[in-house]
């Protein structure tokens, strides 16, 4: 009998009016830690996938088309990267595509569910790869409190959290990017997962309002990843003092698209430019 995951959110929490469907095979893990459920399953056609909360993190067919985009776009955009902060990403791909830059010295991770990281290397060691290298510095701990210590410290920081509900939704507050804004050195960039311009409309222009208040210039850019609703995903980028382009590495980047599966130079000067509906919504009253 073929089985079906639906990713059918509760109504009181998100309405979208529609759902994600993936043919699935064995449930290889399911359990949950004091913060969310976790779930990881093997599917005949996307490899293992992972699921907390009733929702779809990752397949292993396209979890590149995330990691790829939240990682390299400010990291390119930032003319020396060298310390680097994550708020999240316990599955470990942020981290592995921070680590493909040479010039970054630290890789700080903060993640607050320890299940997921543990997990992680147990049924995606391709994700979790460069949680032993030796720039790596991982935290179980909660962001939010991790952030109110640093001043002046990350070149970049990456806010790779779940949507906006449970353990993740201090993360989208204007306070926590007061905080972000302290922790970060004078000419230093913030992206954050922004949520799908389709279905979370109100989400997205919220977040962008509290980034075009907190810092001196603040967009969102787009990614197209199947397994999140509607294939359309965002990511928001704000910064002390750059324009994504402004001081862009493009001969680094140009030399590291070899090794990647979505991001290029290309895709890097297109990824701003959003269509006509997200614009009138982003400057919404």
């Amino acid at each position: 009998m073929t089985q079906w995951f639906n990713e059918a959110l509760d109504e009181s929490i998100f309405d979208l009016g529609a759902r994600t469907s993936i043919k699935t095979g064995r449930t290889l893990f399911k359990g949950e830690s004091p913060f969310q459920s976790l779930e990881i399953v093997e599917t005949p056609k996307f490899g293992r996938m992972m699921i907390l909360d009733n929702c779809v993190m990752l397949t292993e067919a396209h979890e590149y088309a995330y990691h790829e985009m939240i990682a390299h776009v400010p990291l390119f955009a930032h003319p020396k990267p060298e310390q680097v902060l994550i708020i999240g990403g316990g599955d470990g791909g942020t981290s592995r595509e921070v680590l493909r830059h040479p010039g970054v010295k630290r890789c700080v991770m903060v993640e607050i569910d320890g299940l997921v990281v543990e997990k992680s290397r147990e049924f995606f060691p391709q994700l979790t790869s460069a949680l032993s290298d030796a720039r790596m510095e991982l935290h179980i701990a909660d962001g939010v409190a991790y952030i109110e210590s640093q001043v002046n410290t990350f070149d970049v920081i990456l806010v790779d959290s779940t949507d906006p509900v449970g353990p993740a939704e201090g993360l989208f507050s204007k306070a926590f990017y007061e905080k972000v804004k302290a922790a970060l050195k004078p000419d230093g960039i913030v992206v954050a997962q922004a949520e799908s311009p389709y279905y979370f409309q109100k989400t997205q222009r919220e977040l962008y309002q509290v980034l075009n208040e907190v810092y001196e210039y603040a967009t969102l850019y787009l990614s197209a990843i199947p397994f999140y609703p509607s294939g359309t995903w965002s990511f928001a980028f704000a910064s002390k003092q750059y324009l994504p382009e402004s001081q862009a590495r493009w001969e680094a980047m140009a030399a590291m698209t070899q090794d990647l599966q979505y991001f290029n130079p290309e895709i890097f000067r297109a990824c701003f430019a959003l269509p006509n509906f997200m614009r009138r919504n982003l400057v919404e009253a």
